[in-house]
């Protein structure tokens, strides 16, 4: 059963939303910190989720961890990981018919990512999906990423678009709080390392996107 939620605009995170990249990222820790003889733990998984200073968060816990920093070596051989791991994820179920759907119904879609640009733009071109957004903004382009509202109002401006008849789509707390601190409606959908309750204070939270329809507004949609 599809549940709707209409929309003059559709705004898509990119990692573990459109692609799940996000295991790809979580299993270059597991790498990294089994060659160490080490568990990589939920708890510093759950706390770098969605966030571009994921990264960090975890190489100094990896550090602590171990009582010296990580070599600039190891963390690019976990990015390279990273990279050829995430090379093999597919379009997330849902996304082709979402946006195949908004393309009939002439609902714009836009990507609002914290990731940066030649990693969002790398990925949607080789899903062959990279057309069907009108806007592509990434970490770069603001002052401040998600959980900031910064995105996603820069998003709504390139657009030209309401918050009140616009809808955010995310994967994950960070995600979800940026959208709902620029005034959107949120649907949340969490990818395989993600919980329902971490995405709780969305306005809906699904298993999939394919349980999601977006038809084009007929009337005023008012923002929760």
């Amino acid at each position: 059963m599809l549940t709707e939620m209409p929309a003059d605009t559709l705004l898509f995170d990119f990692d573990g939303l459109i692609c799940d990249t996000e295991r790809a990222a979580h299993r270059s820790w597991e790498i990294l910190y089994d060659r160490h003889g080490l568990v990589f733990p939920d708890e510093v998984w759950n706390a770098m989720a969605g966030r571009a200073s994921g990264e960090a968060y975890a190489a100094q816990d990896l550090a602590g961890r171990l009582g010296r920093a990580l070599s600039a070596a190891e963390l690019a051989e976990r990015r390279a990981e990273k990279a050829r791991l995430a090379a093999a994820e597919p379009l997330r179920p849902g996304v082709a018919r979402l946006l195949e759907s908004a393309a009939r119904r002439d609902i714009r879609c836009a990507v609002v990512s914290s990731s940066d640009r030649h990693w969002v733009l790398g990925h949607l071109e080789r899903l062959t999906v990279r057309a069907r957004f009108t806007e592509v903004v990434t970490g770069e382009q603001v002052e401040a990423r998600k959980p900031a509202a910064d995105l996603y109002l820069r998003a709504l401006g390139l657009l030209g678009a309401g918050p009140e008849t616009s809808l955010a789509v995310e994967d994950s707390a960070v995600g979800v709080a940026a959208a709902k601190a620029a005034g959107l409606r949120c649907v949340a959908v969490p990818g395989s390392r993600g919980t329902r309750p971490a995405v709780a204070a969305a306005d809906l939270v699904l298993d999939s996107l394919e349980q999601l329809d977006v038809p084009r507004n007929t009337a005023k949609v008012a923002s929760a």
